[in-house]
Formats: structure tokens, sequence, C-alpha cells
């Protein structure tokens, strides 16, 4: 088995470097492995450090954090595959406000590389924009992210079951202590999700704030066990 496994290895590599490199998004060197070469891969900053298991801010020793036990979140879990610094954090933005949307779907490949594949929900959510702010940007990077993983864990996407339906300004331009309420109301679920497990799809978790009110909001649709699917985790400084 393990001969069979090398050869099937040799075999991708060599068509890896049959297939056009492309420049590196990073350093502009030129990549056979995607956006992004092998070398600056392994620069980039997982978030592979013991977190807690439901906001995945560092613990000594992966143990849920007093904050969380103080005052748990409506998310139980959280899954975040990068920490939101440099780059990625440049990275995300050039997805958000550049348009550069073949980053949505690296995202998503590496976000499929952290899911529990034995523990999968029964729908996916992405976090929605405003209409407004839709029209405005043309696109919702939470959706490609979510589409994308849907579509290889073959879980049914609920894009239309959520809407954002307050305007609020972007939580990246708040203060910490302000997010809570600038999102409080501001997501209405519009169908029955008693005793579903939903897995909510976002770029970013900071303050949890967000994906707090949009849990909130499916909860009061019934919604049982929801979970946190993230690119990068905002850690303290």
């Amino acid at each position: 088995m393990s001969i069979l496994r090398n050869m099937i290895l040799n075999i991708c590599t060599e068509i890896k470097q049959i297939l056009p490199a492309q420049p590196c998004v990073l350093c502009g060197g030129m990549s056979h492995d995607g956006l992004w070469c092998t070398p600056c891969n392994r620069t980039l900053p997982y978030l592979d450090s013991a977190h807690c298991p439901i906001c995945a801010l560092p613990t000594p020793s992966g143990e849920t954090c007093g904050r969380c036990i103080k005052h748990p979140p409506l998310f139980a879990s959280t899954t975040a595959v990068f920490c939101y610094t440099f780059p990625i954090d440049k990275l995300i933005r050039a997805l958000k406000y550049g348009k550069q949307l073949a980053l949505a779907q690296i995202f998503a490949e590496k976000l499929l590389l952290k899911v529990d594949k034995n523990d999968l929900p029964d729908y996916l959510v992405p976090m929605p924009l405003h209409p407004a702010k839709l029209r405005e940007r043309g696109f919702n990077q939470s959706s490609l992210l979510a589409t994308h993983i849907a579509r290889k864990l073959h879980i049914e996407l609920l894009t239309d079951a959520c809407q954002r339906v307050r305007n609020t300004p972007s939580q990246s331009a708040l203060q910490w202590k302000e997010r809570k309420k600038n999102v409080h109301n501001a997501f209405r679920c519009d169908i029955d999700l008693t005793g579903k497990r939903i897995a909510l799809v976002d770029d970013v978790l900071t303050t949890g704030s967000s994906l707090n009110a949009l849990a909130d909001a499916l909860q009061k649709r019934g919604a049982g066990e929801i979970s946190a699917w993230v690119v990068a985790r905002t850690l303290p400084h």
C-alpha cells in the first residue's frame, strides 16, 4: 500500500510540474501549487497552537477559556485556519475589497482541511450581507466560501434562509465594545430549523458579535447545535 501511495504522490508531483506556473501572490515567485507557493505557505500564520474550542482564543493546553465559561457564546465551537495577522489580513481584504475572488476557493480549501469530517452539520449558513451592501460589493465573500465547502462536503447550503435586515456599519470600523450593540437584532431567519445542526461560515472572527447575533436568529427558529467555521481568528495584541 505504501509503494502505491508513493507512486501516486510522485505522479501528482510530476503533473504539478507540467502544469503552467503562476506568480505567487505573496512573494511574486512562480508557483506550481496554486495562488501561493509552498515556501510561502510554510510561513503563514496558521492557528496551530492550543486554543479554546469554543472561541479559538489561545489557552495554555486547549481548555475552554474563562470568558467562554462565564459568558458562553451561542455557537458551541469554532474552527479557524489562520490567525488574522499579516499577510492573511491583507489577503482577506484583497478578497473583500479588491475583488480577488480566486482567494475564496483557496481559503475554502484550507477550511476543508480543518473541518471534522466525522461530525458534520445538517446545513451551512454564510454570514449574510445587507442587500444594499451586497449591491455595492457585488458579492458576498462568506457565501463564496460556503458554496465551495458545501459542494465538497455534500452539505445543503442555506443562502437565503437568513437575511441581514439592518444595514449596520462595518464591524471593523467600530470599537470592540460597540460591536455587540451594532448587530443586535440585525438578522432574521425565515425557515423552521428545529433540531438542525448548523455551521456558520465567515471570513474573520474578532469579537464574535456578528456570529452570535446570527446564531441568535437561528436559535429562535429552533436550530440545535451551532458552530462557527472561519478563515481567520483575530487574536489579542
